[in-house]
């Protein structure tokens, strides 16, 4: 077990909280990481480019000109790519770009991200992600006093409608509730930052 101290939104400490070396405790291993993040990618890839090949175009079925006699190429139909208005040759087709990654792999991922963060002291617990008012320049302030201009924030189950309004409007800061938790978000932000509940979540996760 490792301890990690823990703090308040207004930067007050609030006690330290045990986490279990399993889950922020690993030895990032940077193979894995970048499995999990070009799955993440591949997946979010909408795959709808499509260009029509020489199937698809709508052109006269005629052969061109006789076969022999004329001394040119031995032609026959318009819509072979090397015309213009013919078809693409090889040009994309709407696929799907998913890949397959195991469970375990992905879970694996996900540990070894927030071990990194944790290795890196990139990573703050804070012991309720909750604003008293949905106003974005007092939460600024907030974020500012604890260094926070470039987090991604995981609350519990349920996000505070009031924080993440607040926060909605704030570049570079990103909010979550535990189960939106992904490798790549946290990796593409400077901080992460988890609420107590979110901590407790994914020790029950992984146990």
């Amino acid at each position: 077990m490792m301890e990690l101290k823990m703090t308040t939104l207004a930067g007050d400490a609030a006690g330290s909280l045990s986490v279990s070396d399993e889950v922020f405790g690993l030895e990032p291993r940077t193979d894995i990481l970048q499995r999990v993040v070009l799955w993440q990618l591949a997946k979010k890839q909408q795959g709808t480019h499509q260009s029509k090949g020489r199937a698809d175009i709508s052109r006269t079925g005629a052969k061109m000109f006789r076969q022999k006699g004329t001394g040119r190429a031995r032609h026959s139909s318009a819509r072979a790519p090397q015309f213009r208005g013919g078809g693409k040759a090889h040009g994309p087709v709407a696929r799907s770009h998913e890949t397959d990654l195991p469970k375990k792999v992905r879970a694996l991922g996900l540990r070894h991200a927030l071990s990194a963060k944790a290795k890196a002291s990139e990573l703050i617990i804070v012991d309720d992600l909750k604003a008293a008012d949905a106003k974005t320049k007092t939460l600024i302030g907030q974020l500012s006093g604890l260094g926070l201009d470039n987090a991604l924030f995981i609350g519990g189950a349920e996000i505070d409608g009031a924080f993440k309004n607040a926060a909605s409007n704030i570049p570079h800061v990103d909010v979550l509730p535990v189960q939106g938790i992904n490798v790549y978000d946290i990796l593409r932000r400077n901080k992460l930052v988890l609420s107590k509940a979110a901590v407790e979540a994914l020790e029950e996760r992984f146990k």
